[in-house]
């Protein structure tokens, strides 16, 4: 079996795990996941479902607030991060035997970032996919070891693509990572001057521009749903806008009808 630490904390890290572990091929010898948070109204304190999975599987966990001066306890075969959260540094990506592999929502070089899901969706794309990457100091930057490419359904939203993309991301892992350890992959060097990069989203991205076109405005919802949602202002309140869908009537920028 390949040793290996998993780094990931958004809920689209979950499901990749359990499929990493459901493969027989790996032996999780650590999760490393963001520390437990304040979650909603109440501000109840929750782990992350990272953290629940890797529990259940009685894998060691650990929280470090930063990975500044943090040391990893252990020395695997190979690192593996997915949507971690926070910047990995050089003396952790360098830390396993064959260093730190990212699976990462977009065929790279385009869209790299904090939000590549989201931005495609927003962008209007209709093809999107997953890339396994060999990771370097620089975000989204290190040679790809294996890409594959999906179609974008036409009314589907961030949470849905993501749904869809998460099991396409294990499989490429779990198929490129024992290539990679044999020396049975060639890894392809990204064309750098072809990468685009996406932000990380704030609430105020869902701000919607009434001179924007039905299909812009429809395709920044699909991008910002769950979230942080799309809203505007009206009455000097501010409206969110959980559920709309494109229509053919035509009426004046920012005018409403019923």
């Amino acid at each position: 079996m390949i040793s290996a630490v998993f780094f990931g904390s958004h809920h689209f890290s979950t499901p990749i795990l359990q499929q990493l572990i459901d493969s027989g091929i790996f032996d999780i010898q650590l999760v490393v996941t963001q520390p437990d948070r304040p979650v909603g109204r109440k501000q109840e304190i929750q782990m992350t479902g990272v953290k629940t999975l890797a529990l259940k599987y009685n894998i060691p966990v650990e929280q470090p607030a930063t990975l500044k001066d943090y040391t990893l306890p252990i020395s695997a075969d190979i690192n593996i991060v997915c949507k971690y959260g926070l910047l990995v540094p050089e003396s952790i990506l360098n830390s396993a035997k064959h260093g730190s592999i990212n699976t990462h929502a977009s065929l790279l070089p385009k869209y790299r970032g904090a939000s590549p899901i989201q931005s495609v969706l927003i962008n209007g794309e209709t093809e999107t996919g997953a890339t396994i990457m060999l990771m370097d100091k620089e975000m989204d930057h290190g040679p790809i070891l294996l890409q594959d490419k999906l179609n974008i359904l036409p009314d589907e939203n961030c949470f849905e693509l993501s749904e869809r993309l998460a099991p396409l991301e294990a499989d490429l892992l779990i198929k490129a990572i024992p290539d990679f350890i044999a020396g049975k992959i060639t890894l392809q060097v990204q064309n750098h001057t072809e990468a685009t990069f996406c932000k990380e989203l704030t609430r105020e991205d869902g701000q919607v521009d009434g001179t924007k076109t039905a299909t812009e405005i429809y395709n920044l919802y699909r991008g910002l749903t769950p979230w942080p949602g799309i809203w505007t202002m009206w009455n000097e309140k501010r409206l969110k806008l959980l559920k709309i869908a494109p229509a053919d009537v035509k009426i004046e920028a920012g005018k409403l009808t019923a």
